[in-house]
């Protein structure tokens, strides 16, 4: 007898040394807790990231987005089509900060949920996952755009080489309910140098050859079907966006006429007329004025 219970200890000890080192398994999705998820990928070992639901989600519309009228547009012209199953691109949206470009995927995302329609956040550092998650919603009926935000990558980095192949770069064809949506401060989403253009040289006959450093910092955007850039607002344009939060905050006309000169101060003291700033703005007049 105690010799059992000597070799029972002994398995459950080898058991809890291979559990450790196996990977674990991965957590089934709960599909029906939300229309947006977070790639989630903890530290450790053999640790498989997971889909975590988004409990809380930003409620902003596609009406709450002013002078964006052409982007807005081409956004939701190109989501409508992938949500009725027709063809569509990745999109690639560039530009000033502050000027609607991830509140539009998030608007797109209210607008188009009922019909299907789901979002799935991924950080820069776990693009390297990107060919699981495809895997993992190949086979659901609905439609998943992945969203990166705020893209942006140094010399190097993995996560660059591991989008690529995503969108265009694998030897399996992208699933047809998946497009990934990508913002970013910088167009080609790799930072540009004077000395890139050193590897530019002309031959005889006039012609130009683009170095293969440039060719290689240009080659992620490209693979992106649509590109949709954005602006800094006008004055106008900024107290437009003003006038929209307050009376979404309960502010009367007369209110939101006494408040343009804050508005402006407020936009000189951050050296930005963005509509982030006008959201912000917006909180604080209101907030103070229901004192």
């Amino acid at each position: 007898m105690a010799q059992l219970e000597q070799f029972l200890d002994r398995a459950e000890a080898l058991l809890a040394r291979l559990e450790s080192i196996l990977p674990q398994a991965r957590p089934v999705p709960d599909w029906n807790a939300g229309t947006a998820f977070r790639w989630r990928k903890p530290g450790g070992k053999g640790v498989h990231g997971y889909l975590q639901p988004v409990a809380h989600i930003a409620r902003i519309t596609l009406a709450d987005l002013h002078n964006i009228d052409a982007q807005k547009q081409q956004i939701d012209q190109n989501t409508r089509q992938f949500v009725n199953g027709r063809p569509a691109n990745n999109v690639l949206l560039t530009g000033a900060r502050g000027t609607g470009k991830s509140s539009l995927i998030k608007a797109c995302l209210n607008q188009y949920a009922s019909q299907g329609l789901r979002l799935i956040e991924v950080d820069k550092d776990d693009l390297g996952d990107l060919p699981d998650i495809v895997d993992m919603i190949a086979g659901r009926p609905e439609r998943f755009v992945i969203f990166c935000d705020d893209l942006s990558f140094e010399e190097g980095e993995s996560g660059y080489k591991a989008l690529k192949v995503a969108l265009d770069g694998s030897i399996a064809a992208q699933s047809d309910n998946v497009l990934i949506y990508a913002t970013s401060n910088r167009r080609h989403l790799m930072p540009e140098r004077m000395s890139d253009n050193a590897t530019y040289v002309h031959t005889e006959d006039g012609d130009l050859h683009p170095g293969e450093t440039v060719e290689e910092k240009i080659s992620l955007s490209e693979r992106f079907g649509l590109w949709v850039s954005f602006y800094p607002f006008k004055q106008d344009d900024y107290l437009d966006i003003v006038a929209h939060w307050l009376r979404h905050f309960g502010c009367d006309t007369a209110q939101i006429e006494e408040s343009r000169a804050d508005a402006l101060r407020w936009a000189l003291q951050r050296g930005s007329r963005s509509g982030r700033v006008a959201w912000q703005f917006a909180r604080d007049y209101a907030g103070k004025a229901k004192q």
